[in-house]
């Protein structure tokens, strides 16, 4: 507790981090505060029976998960960063899909300017058509009751006007965090919504254990246990790597020598990050947008789609993870690259010959790391299904694994490294006694 306290004034009594922070807590109640206003047009007192429909489907829920309750409570901010998080995606993958991105992306400093002006463009065009499915599903019933009569004939246009420019007031609340702030803002406030739905389904899923008798405090007790120890291993694959030993020649300029040291290439066992997850929800949702609004009397395929909990969905679901996270990996990891970029600093691995070699030698290893690493990145997905099998609400549910898990346990890590690295250059101790805190800042920028 001693140490804990000495950590606090430590980072408190840093000038600069104390401003970041100050300022990233500001700007996250701004969103918070921004979450809970309703939609022009929409009476609040009619909403309570939309929102618990809403906020307990599969589909609905997810994106609810995201907006931190903003989309079940029709607020401005109900798309929340999911459009932009779409466009930077796409404009991710074209990067590396289309060769004449991959020159822009080269470009350096005004490259990356050029593409992010682009990912805002997109950003835009996305939030327009998420704002007109979004106005369809508001007069679905449930919603439809709650929305004023003298206010109909102007719904239409005003909500998606309100809806661009609070997804926008969002994005620039994100960057704001990003340029002034701690971490990366946009997943800083994907972290934010899905915090704030902990609380209530804590207390919610201790109420529903409450009223199974008096084994049901130890029940309760015994999930969260299984909740820290999920935790713990997502950790561990986090921040899991394979380090490959490699050697630099001496060099010797003048009387100064070069080189001859040894040192490790760090080849990560999730490179992928949460992209895998997202990509295949994004797949298994499909099918249920065919009855998006009428998936309680779904049937057939989609209603296998549209149930979590069910053997079929987590079974095709877990297989999408694994060849997803395959898929990206491939993307984004290059030996070849990494071969060059060895021999031209004089670098090699040990008993390995420069060149192609290398190259298959680092690529072999990474597709051994990788194969442990999906698997248990395909089980994280699916515990929230098991989860709701063994009797934990939906709600509640969510927090045992999928991306809800993953986007929290990883922003977090990325805050605390960013903490303990101005700690350390200021000769103060990090924030663990044993060892660095890893975050993913070598996995992919969107891996949100």
């Amino acid at each position: 507790m001693k140490k804990l306290i000495q950590t606090i004034k430590n980072i408190w009594g840093i000038e600069e981090l104390r401003s970041k922070i100050v300022v990233t807590l500001t700007l996250i109640l701004v969103y918070r505060l921004g979450a809970h206003i309703v939609l022009p047009g929409i009476d609040p007192n009619k909403l309570s029976a939309a929102q618990s429909s809403a906020s307990s489907n599969g589909l609905l829920g997810l994106f609810d998960a995201f907006a931190g309750g903003a989309f079940s409570q029709a607020s401005i901010f109900a798309l929340g960063v999911m459009p932009y998080i779409s466009a930077s995606i796409f404009m991710q993958l074209m990067t590396i899909l289309v060769p004449q991105m991959q020159k822009v992306q080269k470009e350096g400093e005004s490259g990356r300017k050029k593409i992010n002006q682009w990912t805002r463009y997109l950003t835009v065009l996305v939030t327009i058509l998420q704002a007109s499915a979004y106005v369809a599903y508001l007069k679905t019933p449930g919603y439809a009751e709650a929305m004023i009569e003298s206010y109909k004939d102007y719904f239409l246009y005003s909500t998606i006007i309100v809806l661009s420019a609070g997804t926008l007031f969002v994005m620039w609340l994100g960057e704001k965090i990003q340029d002034k702030g701690l971490g990366n803002g946009v997943s800083i406030i994907i972290m934010i919504g899905i915090l704030s739905r902990l609380p209530q389904s804590i207390i919610q899923e201790f109420a529903a254990k409450q009223t199974k008798g008096g084994g049901g405090l130890l029940i309760f007790m015994i999930e969260i246990a299984i909740l820290i120890a999920i935790i713990m291993g997502l950790i561990i694959l986090i921040q899991g790597v394979r380090r490959v030993p490699v050697n630099y020649a001496k060099q010797i300029i003048g009387n100064r020598q070069f080189g001859g040291a040894r040192q490790f290439l760090p080849l990560k066992v999730n490179s992928a990050g949460v992209m895998p997850i997202i990509f295949a929800q994004a797949i298994m949702f499909l099918p249920t947008l065919f009855s998006f609004t009428n998936l309680d009397s779904a049937q057939g395929i989609v209603k296998i789609f549209s149930d979590h909990s069910n053997g079929w969905y987590m079974l095709i679901y877990g297989i999408m993870v694994i060849g997803f996270t395959f898929l990206y990996t491939a993307l984004i990891f290059n030996p070849k690259q990494m071969s060059e970029d060895l021999k031209r600093n004089n670098g090699f691995i040990p008993g390995v010959k420069p060149g192609q070699p290398t190259a298959d030698y680092i690529g072999a290893i990474m597709d051994k790391i990788t194969l442990p690493g999906a698997v248990f990145l395909a089980f994280i997905g699916i515990l929230p299904g098991f989860a709701q099998m063994l009797g934990v609400i939906q709600g509640f549910s969510t927090f045992f694994g999928g991306t809800s898990l993953l986007i929290m346990v990883g922003v977090i890590l990325d805050t605390l490294q960013q903490i303990e690295t101005h700690l350390l250059m200021r000769q103060y101790d990090g924030l663990m006694s044993g060892g660095r805190i890893q975050g993913r800042q070598a996995v992919s920028s969107a891996s949100y």
